[in-house]
């Protein structure tokens, strides 16, 4: 039998014998045993490898499963039990764990890492660093105190339940963004806060959080209220995981304090990481919502409209356009004012949304439904304190990091380019199809592609993925602007569930 160990050295036996059988080993290695638990690449073992050198891109895939797992040879055993007393000299801890199991290897199985030193390994300072985490005898004359250890295993067993609940709410939420948004950025987003976590948790001995649990005796099992097993939507779940990830992060937080204070610093910033997720989220979901039946947006201004801007909005309304953006760059404020206030006027007769371009204030002084901002503009929280929660507010983005960090800083939409030269407006350099492409795989938060759309160059945006664009020459210089409007969003209109 062999000795206890913890989850991570379980695999690691088990993925070592598929190593062997893929080599064609009658017996299970010690090489094998190193290999598995690089293999795992989330791990400790292969994280402190990685931090003395290795190259983990370079190793081998993993072997698939083999019918006959080779047993573990006399030696690749006996490094089970010596792996059991490194842990207990490294950190007091009787099972086989990860770290003890990579010491061991190191010092009684050299020769296994021979290949690895090729791939940048740093034998020597892989094993300092392992060996820098021994904890220190106690003296002999220490005095041991029983309401100490009652302490420290009641601390792990709240940090044991509040991290699991922590780390259950974002799997959830990552399925949420991946299966129900398909959202790439904020799939990877809570990916990552899950990894970070994980990572911070680390600190802790996993063996005494698990000796601390007592599932059995918790008295909140058997405490619950109606509404914990119901949910009204999709999003009552995204919703009500969201606020519970807050609270188990707080909680790991305040008791990690007691005698763990770096963890619950590097847990204080994944919290503070949640209520961004939140806001993203929830305001994502309602800019969806909002502007699910918006497909053209017209960018116009009083001298690019070659008949009146009154008549135009009308016409284009009529043809499709479902929101239209005030582009006027050289009014002074005060006819800016005036301007805006017809413009309000006109599309509430329309019966479609008004966005003001770069300028918040304004956007409020007119009630338009919200402000499109630049690079170089107003950040979306300033524009937010002045607009309010209900403000739709656009962002031009130009590449994908700008894309990512508009969804988390909470924009309602996206402007994605320039995907062509512009008659109306100058660009440095244009984003072009690729960009496009790559917005529209990353985000499902409404992205409208700006720059040189027209009749001419619709098709090929919407082959690549675009279902909302945003046009100013085409609609404003168009002698039949209904027409023109028609045409745009009738090629919009494909067939799938967009």
């Amino acid at each position: 039998m062999l000795p206890s160990s913890t989850p991570a050295v379980t695999r690691a036996v088990e993925a070592a014998q598929r190593h062997a059988a893929a080599r064609g080993a009658a017996t299970t290695e010690a090489a094998d045993l190193l290999r598995a638990m690089l293999d795992e690449e989330d791990g400790r073992a292969a994280t402190l490898a990685q931090a003395a050198g290795l190259d983990l891109a370079r190793l081998p895939s993993p072997p698939p499963e083999a019918d006959h797992l080779p047993p573990l040879s006399d030696q690749a055993e006996s490094l089970l039990y010596t792996a059991r007393q490194t842990g207990f000299d490294l950190a007091g801890e009787g099972v086989v764990t990860s770290e003890a199991l990579l010491l061991t290897l190191l010092r009684e199985a050299p020769e296994a890492f021979a290949d690895l030193t090729l791939l940048g390994l740093d034998a020597a300072r892989l094993e300092a660093s392992l060996v820098g985490r021994q904890r220190a005898a106690p003296p002999i004359e220490e005095v041991f105190h029983l309401a100490e250890t009652t302490e420290r295993m009641d601390t792990a067993r709240v940090l044991d339940a509040s991290a699991n609940r922590a780390r259950e709410a974002l799997r959830i939420l990552e399925d949420y963004a991946r299966f129900v948004l398909n959202d790439a950025t904020l799939s990877e987003h809570c990916k990552r806060m899950r990894h970070d976590f994980s990572e911070a948790m680390r600190e802790l001995a996993p063996p005494e959080l698990i000796w601390a649990r007592d599932t059995v005796h918790d008295v909140g099992t058997s405490i619950s209220t109606p509404g914990e097993y119901r949910r009204e939507s999709l999003l009552g779940v995204a919703a009500a995981n969201l606020k519970r990830l807050q609270e188990a992060l707080r909680s790991v937080e305040e008791f990690a304090k007691i005698r763990h204070s770096a963890l619950a610093a590097r847990v204080e910033q994944v919290r503070y990481r949640g209520y961004t997720l939140e806001r993203a989220f929830l305001l994502g979901v309602e800019a969806r919502d909002r502007l699910r039946d918006v497909r053209l947006c017209a960018l116009l201004s009083g001298e690019s409209c070659a008949a009146a801007l009154d008549w135009t909005i009308g016409e284009a309304a009529a043809g499709g356009v479902g929101m239209v953006q005030l582009r006027e760059k050289r009014l002074p404020d005060r006819d800016l004012v005036a301007r805006a206030r017809q413009v309000r006027k006109w599309t509430r007769q329309a019966d479609i949304l008004f966005i003001v371009n770069d300028r918040p204030d304004i956007a409020r002084l007119v009630e338009a439904d919200g402000v499109h901002l630049g690079q170089d503009d107003l950040p979306i929280h300033e524009a937010r304190r002045l607009l309010g929660a209900d403000a739709l507010i656009g962002v031009s983005t130009h590449d994908l990091e700008q894309l990512r960090r508009a969804v988390l800083d909470g924009a309602s939409y996206v402007g994605v380019g320039p995907v062509f030269a512009s008659k109306t407006k100058t660009f440095g350099a244009l984003a072009g199809l690729d960009f496009l492409r790559a917005s529209m795989a990353e985000t499902t938060l409404p992205a409208f592609a700006i720059g040189g759309i027209d009749a001419t160059t619709i098709d090929a945006v919407v082959g690549a993925g675009a279902r909302r664009v945003a046009v100013g020459h085409a609609i404003a210089a168009a002698a039949d602007p209904r027409r023109a409007a028609r045409l745009l969003a009738e090629a919009l209109v494909v067939d799938v569930g967009t």
